[in-house]
């Protein structure tokens, strides 16, 4: 029995009690996860996987300002230099380069993998994943991306998928306490069919592992593109585009990027990032044509 207080003093007692518990939920369920689904603007990045490759990162981060590239995955093992092994000094010059460029360090493009038989090569990546997600939190990106790559023929494929997704919640669960994501890309032979790569995340099951849908010509395979992108869709989180400009990459765009305006996948950046194998012969002019295809797609 409430103690005899006004019916107005009762109903104001209610309400407190019920924030307070409410905050408390709240503040115990990771960022992502505790963010109310919502639509996030589309925007355009860059992966250095081939465009970027040989550009120094000051010089990289001026090509994407020019064309209007608001932000970048740096990929591993290219001329930037920006890796988990560089030096205090090199750190703290690249974090210096980001944080005065208005382009946005989307994240790190890490090459770090989980579906070997050798469980010290596991244990490895692993450790490699962390040390990206502590350089990348380091200088202000928002997560890395990691891939699974094979379905080892010595192993059953569902083992293999078990052991890359409990892989993925280890790193997940790192990656929360730096308050980043951990984005896994379609992709590798096997790994990358749609129904391999929905086990692999219901096994991980953590908000802070992501997709990152990477435009395969085998989303048009089976049920259809669009069956294919819904599978996934609730983990959507970033996303590897590819040249946009008419006639180069055979690919729905229109359906993909109706699909990216309508995502409220807790996860989802907004982020679709050019990661092109063809490296064209003036690269600026290429972006800026980029520029204004993806404009034309996401408006």
């Amino acid at each position: 029995m409430f103690p005899k207080k006004s019916t107005a003093n009762r109903r104001r007692f209610l309400a407190a009690s019920a924030a307070v518990s409410t905050a408390i939920v709240t503040a115990r369920l990771p960022a992502f996860a505790a963010a109310a689904p919502s639509r996030q603007p589309l925007q355009l990045g860059l992966v250095t996987y081939q465009w970027g490759k040989d550009m120094p990162l000051a010089d990289l981060l001026d090509v994407c300002e020019r064309t209007g590239f608001g932000g970048v995955e740096l990929r591993s093992t290219h001329a930037h230099g920006v890796e988990p092994g560089m030096s205090s000094d090199r750190r703290a010059e690249a974090k210096r380069r980001l944080a005065a460029s208005p382009v946005k360090l989307v994240g790190l493009g890490s090459a770090c993998e989980y579906h070997s038989p050798d469980q010290a090569v596991v244990r490895k990546n692993i450790d490699d994943t962390k040390a990206f997600i502590d350089l990348c939190a380091e200088l202000g990106g928002s997560g890395v991306k990691v891939r699974p790559n094979a379905l080892p023929a010595q192993v059953s494929v569902e083992k293999t998928l078990e052991q890359i997704g409990n892989s993925l919640r280890v790193v997940g669960e790192y990656a929360a306490q730096a308050g980043q994501q951990i984005r896994l890309e379609v992709h590798g032979a096997g790994t990358k069919e749609i129904p391999h790569m929905r086990r692999i995340m219901e096994v991980a099951n953590h908000p802070h592992v992501v997709v990152c849908w990477n435009c395969n010509p085998s989303d048009l395979t089976g049920a259809g593109f669009n069956t294919n992108y819904d599978t996934l869709a609730p983990w959507m989180g970033t996303v590897h585009i590819h040249d946009l400009r008419p006639g180069k990459v055979d690919y729905p765009w229109e359906q993909l990027f109706a699909k990216l305006k309508t995502c409220t996948a807790a996860g989802f950046t907004g982020w679709c990032l050019i990661e092109d194998g063809a490296i064209p012969a003036d690269i600026p002019a290429a972006m800026e044509e980029n520029r204004c295809e993806f404009d034309r797609l996401a408006s």
